[in-house]
Formats: C-alpha cells, sequence, structure tokens
C-alpha cells in the first residue's frame, strides 16, 4: 500500500484547508486510517483517525471541532478538512494507514499504524 498525501500549503489564521490521502494497492474492506502532525521540535501528534466499517471518527481535542476526517470509500482516499485554522495548527501532517481495522484503544497511536505517507506541510501565519 502507498499513500500519497496532498493538499497542503499556506493560509492565514481562521483560514480553511483540505488535505487529502490517496491509498494505491489493495482496498482494504476493513482498516483504518488516520492524520498525525509534527511541528518543528516537537513529537509527532495524533490529530484524526477513521475506521470501517462503520465509519467512526476520532479527533484529538485540540482539533476536535474545527477538523473533520472522512473516507471515500469509491475512490479510496481519506479527507482531513481544517476549518478555523490556528498558528498552532503548523505542522508537516503524515496520513497513515492499517490494514485491519484497530480497536478503539489503539487509533491514536502511531505504532498502530501499517503504513505512512510522505507528509504535506501545513502553515499558518498571517
Amino acid at each position: 500500500v502507498q499513500l500519497q498525501a496532498s493538499g497542503g500549503g499556506l493560509v492565514q489564521p481562521g483560514g480553511s484547508l483540505r488535505l487529502s490521502c490517496a491509498a494505491s494497492g489493495p482496498t482494504f474492506t476493513s482498516g483504518g486510517m488516520g492524520w498525525f502532525r509534527q511541528a518543528p521540535g516537537k513529537e509527532r501528534e495524533f490529530v484524526a483517525a477513521i475506521r470501517w466499517p462503520g465509519l467512526n471518527a476520532y479527533y484529538a481535542d485540540a482539533v476536535k471541532g474545527r477538523f473533520t476526517i472522512s473516507k471515500d470509500l469509491a475512490k479510496n482516499t481519506v479527507s482531513l478538512q481544517m476549518f478555523s485554522l490556528k498558528p498552532e495548527d503548523t505542522a508537516v501532517y503524515y496520513c497513515a494507514a492499517k490494514s485491519s481495522r484497530p480497536i478503539v484503544s489503539a487509533v491514536r497511536g502511531s505504532e498502530t499504524y501499517d503504513f505512512w505517507g510522505q507528509g504535506t506541510q501545513v502553515t499558518v501565519s498571517s
């Protein structure tokens, strides 16, 4: 499985961006995908995840209510819609995938995921 992340860029505080992660290779009837981010000098942190079947979504407290994760089953793509962006959202965003449906307690752990994309830069600045 190869993951290709796209959609990053420069946006002003309060603006919006939509990140996409396209998965190529086998299509999993059950699995999970997540978004993580890493800011300069900081550790990688969980942002959001979705698992299927069921399309259950999970969010970090810092982004809850501002970000929405969704999965396009037909295109095998996961998107992260980001609203009300703040300077502290500035980071490289990585998508990750697991080839089986993760348990709820594991969705926030980077060690849960088997495959990783290359990252896309999001910069929130005026």
